[in-house]
């Protein structure tokens, strides 16, 4: 009988501490079949319930500035560096001082004042039609503008962000006019219009209506789960360039603390948990993308593309030269 009363007690102590926790409260661009199986472990180790919203980034970043002081969330979990640099720059994240973070969040993937911290990697890389394209001919993102891919290039709308990041980062490594004559050049080689999508682009190279194409790796990974036999590979550029620090371009999902956070102190350690060992592989892994945490090997599935060097300046040019690329891209015909 006291062995069951144990019991009871112990079992009513911990339903109390989760109904009593404070939770915390999460705006999230990421979608919800990611974040829920995440949010309910982190809860199932801490007792801290995870309450969360979800939807497209730039409603969620609205939807902050105009609640203002009012808002319920204590995080932004958002994709892209742009974005994140956005809502730092809007005032909406407070920088926060975590060691953790630090220690789990290399730097160039994260914000120099720590408004924000990659949670994990997304890579935007070539990928190829392995029975029409020669390994030999491939090499940086840079070489796409040459003459030789002319009529073989396909490449999603320049109005979704991750093209906007990719230029923006191609702006802060080659400055604007070298930038502009790449873009140009990929503009010249296009085969056809360009896609809504990823998937769509990478199908185009399937079937043989262009060679190439440049897509975020987890785009591969989910068509490749559906249809193995595809005739595409990835191909990692820039990575034996002589004379300067280059490799492949690297974005992240990521989040920060809101300005107005009711729960500053729980938010940060949610952060942290997405972070760590434990939360990473979940993390990353439900998406097919890269573990931010270095001590984190990627899934299975990830780790079989092979390994690459990183372009490492720092994610947060992503933001502050995006509208630089959305105005080069425009002069530069990219629709």
């Amino acid at each position: 009988m006291n062995f069951l009363k144990s019991v009871f007690f112990l079992v009513l102590s911990s339903t109390l501490a989760l109904v009593h926790a404070q939770p915390v409260v999460v705006y999230s661009a990421r979608n919800e079949q990611l974040i829920k199986p995440l949010f309910d472990q982190y809860t199932h180790e801490t007792g801290v319930p995870v309450q969360f919203v979800t939807g497209s980034e730039g409603p969620l970043l609205a939807r902050l500035r105009a609640e203002g002081k009012t808002t319920p969330a204590d995080v932004l979990l958002t994709v892209d560096a742009g974005n994140l640099h956005q809502a730092a720059t809007e005032g909406l994240l407070r920088p926060i001082t975590s060691n953790a973070l630090q220690a789990s969040v290399p730097a160039h993937l994260r914000d120099p004042g720590n408004a924000w911290f990659g949670l994990s990697v997304r890579a935007r890389t070539i990928v190829y039609n392995t029975t029409r394209v020669k390994l030999a001919e491939l090499s940086t993102y840079e070489d796409l503008a040459s003459p030789k891919w002319k009529g073989r290039l396909c490449l999603r709308t320049s109005k979704k962000v991750y093209n906007q990041s990719l230029v923006a980062m191609l702006i802060a490594e080659h400055g604007e006019p070298a930038t502009q004559a790449i873009v140009q050049g990929w503009v010249a080689n296009l085969a056809v219009p360009v896609f809504a999508d990823d998937t769509k682009a990478i199908e185009a190279v399937a079937q043989g209506q262009c060679d190439v194409t440049l897509v975020n790796t987890y785009y591969f990974g989910r068509l490749l789960q559906k249809s193995p036999q595809l005739p595409v590979a990835i191909f990692w550029p820039n990575q034996n360039v002589a004379g300067r620090q280059t490799g492949v371009h690297v974005n992240i999902s990521g989040a920060g603390v809101t300005r107005y956070a009711k729960n500053p102190v729980g938010a940060q350690k949610l952060i942290e948990w997405l972070a760590s060992e434990k939360g990473q592989s979940q993390f990353a892994d439900s998406n097919l993308e890269y573990p931010v945490n270095p001590a984190v090997e990627p899934a299975p599935a990830v780790a079989a593309w092979g390994r690459f060097r990183h372009n490492v300046i720092n994610v947060k040019e992503a933001g502050t030269r995006q509208v630089q690329a959305v105005q080069l891209m425009d002069r530069a015909r990219y629709n």
